[in-house]
């Protein structure tokens, strides 16, 4: 198949002034799936992103047995009573929650499942997954590669306990165990024993999510978690409009001296994504609450900013856009463990801001960054939607970049591009 052409990226010369409703949380919605998929019975989500990584979420859980009805704006999902025996495959893309979360749920049937997934995706890190299960007495057969593709051998039930996982990589390995915690035959004890726990609002965003389905979880020590045995609740929810992916538009108001609404901001979340709100004063502008919404202004110039990212480290690739724009040099500290993701951002970053002219350095655990007058060519993405984010906002300061496979930002933002260029080449607002 052809690669598709590079896009061009919209510049603008004007502040961008606007108002935005993202679409739902990409993190809520496939933790929403994977609980609604173990309940006792059925549960509508309202809002749902449909995205591609909720797409191979929801796929992977109707191949375990699963139904989900979608009607519009709502998906109803009823757990699955057999899964039954025959060997079936879970396509993950590259989402991280589905090739992380559903080998555990997988290992709660009888059948066979094996998880692939694209070329990138088999480069992620996937060794302490394939352990855990193992630890927890389930056959994983991975060839010895530690990655995808590998295959698990459910055997209808996990007894659980105590479970210790290095999570310093990521905090998946987390949220995975305790998803299913509550269905293994004596709960779960897990204990993280690595170093510090990077992305801990997801966690706490789990935890939240547990807990409002009658799942009782205790978090009395530090890097500990209990999850008591028993049923999951089904529940009606609605879903929270993605946070992490409003700061794109947050960061495109702000390099282009403008201001944008974002609507419907949540009073009260675990979105790692809420962070914003202290972001956007750190590099110069204001957020100011109005009803529903949060309005992120610029201030009179876009500051440098020395910010640790470690627990909101899915922001850094557009916080390093806004930081090769800025007045002044900017560290960001804390995001070893993006080395890990979809690509290693962290070197994605340097070499693509370096290749537009830029000045950016790779630290032990993160970036330095240098603003210099940067020039047009062809940023590339690694087929990660968050690089392409990083894109488009350098794109409005800087004439002729072109962005390669900016369609990869379906991957959470269904039509971001026509979105995109439909708001930002509007005309100013007086």
């Amino acid at each position: 198949m052809t690669d598709p052409l590079p896009w061009l990226a919209p510049h603008r010369d004007t502040p961008f002034v606007g108002e935005v409703l993202v679409p739902g949380s990409k993190s809520l919605t496939n933790r929403v799936l994977i609980l609604a998929a173990l309940g006792d019975g059925p549960s509508v989500i309202t809002r749902p992103l449909g995205s591609r990584d909720t797409n191979l979420m929801a796929a992977a859980l109707t191949t375990l047995g699963a139904t989900i009805e979608r009607d519009g704006m709502t998906w109803t999902v009823t757990p699955a009573r057999s899964t039954g025996a025959d060997p079936v495959t879970v396509d993950c893309g590259l989402a991280g929650t589905v090739m992380r979360f559903v080998p555990l749920l997988a290992a709660l049937g009888d059948a066979p499942v094996t998880f692939d997934g694209d070329e990138h995706a088999r480069v992620r890190p996937m060794a302490t997954t394939i352990a855990t299960l193992r630890s927890l007495g389930v056959e994983v057969d991975d060839g010895g590669r530690g990655a995808l593709p590998f295959t698990v051998h459910g055997s209808g039930r996990v007894p659980g306990g105590t479970v210790e996982v290095d999570a310093s990589a990521s905090s998946q390995f987390v949220s995975a165990l305790l998803l299913v915690g509550a269905r293994f035959e004596q709960g779960l004890d897990l204990r993280h024993t690595g170093g510090t726990l990077p992305s801990m609002p997801h966690i706490e965003m789990t935890v939240a999510e547990l807990r409002r389905r009658g799942v009782r979880v205790d978090t009395d020590e530090p890097a500990r978690w209990v999850v008591h045995p028993g049923t999951i609740d089904a529940l009606d929810v609605e879903i929270e409009p993605d946070l992490s992916n409003a700061g794109v538009f947050i960061a495109g108001a702000l390099v282009t001296g403008g201001e944008v609404r974002i609507r419907s901001w949540p009073r009260d979340t675990d979105q790692a994504g809420d962070a914003w709100r202290d972001i956007v004063p750190a590099f110069g502008g204001t957020v100011t609450p109005d009803g529903a919404d949060l309005v992120f202004a610029a201030g009179p110039e876009l500051t440098g900013v020395e910010l640790d990212l470690h627990d909101v480290g899915e922001l850094t690739p557009v916080i390093a856009a806004m930081a090769a724009l800025a007045t002044t040099p900017s560290r960001l500290t804390g995001v070893a463990h993006l080395r890990g993701h979809e690509t290693d951002r962290l070197a994605a970053l340097v070499t693509e801001i370096n290749r537009l002219g830029g000045d950016a350095e790779e630290l032990e655990d993160g970036l330095l960054i240098r603003p210099r007058p940067l020039h047009g060519d062809t940023f590339r993405t690694y087929d990660d939607h968050r690089m392409a984010h990083a894109a488009v906002v350098l794109g409005l300061r800087v004439p002729d970049l072109l962005v390669e496979n900016v369609v990869t930002t379906i991957k959470t933002y269904p039509n971001f591009a026509p979105v995109w260029e439909r708001l930002m080449t509007a005309p100013a607002k007086v």
